[in-house]
């Protein structure tokens, strides 16, 4: 499954920004890889997009991120 991951709002904590409407797409087998494997595949794509660290950042939750299945 293809997963739309998206930044729903600015977020700014240790010297790391996230801003609204930033977005990874993360293959998974899993249902939520925001929650699940402690959602390294979504770590690991804002790194390799954007090349911040979004769990130093405190964003990994559904507060900061939507997570959209794709197909």
């Amino acid at each position: 499954m293809l997963f739309r991951i998206t930044a729903k709002q600015n977020h700014y904590t240790n010297g790391i920004r996230l801003e609204k409407g930033m977005s990874v797409e993360v293959s998974s087998k899993l249902t939520n890889p925001l929650t699940n494997n402690g959602g390294k595949e979504v770590i690991d794509a804002f790194q390799r997009v954007y090349g911040i660290d979004i769990k130093k950042n405190c964003s990994m939750s559904d507060v900061y991120l939507e997570v959209k299945k794709v197909n």
